[in-house]
């Protein structure tokens, strides 16, 4: 008898790979929930597919007739642009997750798997590791660890007031690579005007000395997902891979000279250009950067049997390789744009910062 799941934001960087895993592994149907449907081709072919943006007023009822006979419901979905929309956002991230919660509820589902980061963890331990009972309460002053943050906390109210309710487990990742993600992360990262292999041509990396951060390969991720889906596990659960990437080896990777730049003197030419619409970052997601902690896996080892299978430097030229052959998949939201398409898209639909559909 098969596992049935449904999964939500199936589509996406996480989603894709966790198609993968589901489909090697075998004995899943899967049922994909994502606002842009890919085509029936490649991978996309072993899920049946709902069109449902979170955001929608109905979506709870909505989700409700998807989820009726789950076993569990893998909640993936979440929302990176437009950044000056930070109300869109929060309906897809936090009502989002509210409605997939409800709906969960209502049918009866066995276990939720929600994605969470480590952008929920609150400052204090920067380039240290934490286990999961470190502080939840994210970053102030970036919209996305506060959305991330306030998801946890919707868990935290369901599971003190339901104690025979949903099982919940959360999966907390350092920042997610993978090749085929380079398409879509191209659109979310960088100026619609620069070609991602140009990077290759930069002469110097201005950047604090003290940067270090979690990474992790996406099939990872989904690796660790399914080890929760095939054990019922429940509670939070770190995942990143070693070791830590620092400034100079981002600079490496780039093949660029590091140049030390502290993040205050940064932080202000981030929050300039993203106003001036030059580029699509905000200074939430620098704040982010140099504020949280490393993250002690010890227990995703332990419960669910996970190792990461790459080394946080192979992840890393694996997303580097994706960025000089344009790498992407079928995915709405993970297909490649080029310069021109990118910057015809802005000056019709308006910047990615800004328009509904990113």
């Amino acid at each position: 008898m098969s596992t049935r799941v449904v999964i939500t934001g199936a589509s996406g960087n996480v989603g894709t790979a966790l198609l993968h895993r589901l489909a090697e592994a075998g004995g899943y149907t899967v049922t994909g929930v994502t606002r842009r449907q890919p085509p029936a081709t490649g991978i996309y072919r072993s899920a049946q597919w709902r069109q449902l943006d979170l955001a929608d007023h109905d979506a709870t009822t909505r989700l409700q007739s998807v989820m009726g006979d789950a076993d569990s419901v893998i909640h993936l979905a979440w929302g990176f642009q437009p950044t000056r929309n930070v109300r869109y956002l929060d309906a897809v991230g936090v009502g989002g997750t509210r409605a997939v919660l409800r709906a969960a509820d209502v049918a009866g589902v066995g276990q939720l798997v929600h994605m969470s980061s480590v952008g929920t963890y609150a400052a204090g331990r920067y380039g240290q590791y934490v286990d999961e009972t470190w502080s939840t309460a994210g970053i102030p002053t970036s919209a996305y660890s506060r959305a991330k943050s306030a998801a946890e906390s919707l868990l935290d109210d369901y599971e003190h007031s339901h104690s025979d309710g949903v099982t919940i487990a959360r999966m907390r990742p350092g920042f997610i690579m993978q090749r085929s993600a380079a398409g879509g992360l191209r659109r979310y990262t960088l100026p619609a005007f620069v070609e991602p292999s140009w990077l290759r041509f930069l002469p110097v990396l201005p950047l604090d000395r003290r940067l270090v951060v979690p990474i992790i390969h996406a099939d990872d991720v989904a690796d660790a997902i399914a080890r929760t889906v095939e054990r019922r596990a429940a509670g939070p659960f770190n995942l990143m891979a070693e070791p830590p990437v620092r400034r100079d080896d981002l600079a490496d990777a780039l093949g660029a000279r590091p140049v030390h730049v502290p993040s205050s003197m940064l932080r202000p030419a981030v929050a300039l250009s993203w106003r001036a619409r030059l580029q699509p970052i905000d200074e939430g997601w620098l704040d982010m950067a140099f504020t949280v902690p490393l993250l002690d896996t010890a227990r995703a080892q332990s419960e669910l049997g996970w190792a990461p299978a790459r080394t946080s430097s192979e992840a890393m030229a694996d997303m580097g390789d994706g960025f000089k052959n344009r790498a992407d998949t079928e995915s709405p939201v993970l297909a490649y744009r080029g310069p021109l398409t990118s910057v015809l898209r802005d000056l019709r639909a308006g910047p990615i910062t800004a328009r509904k559909v990113p």
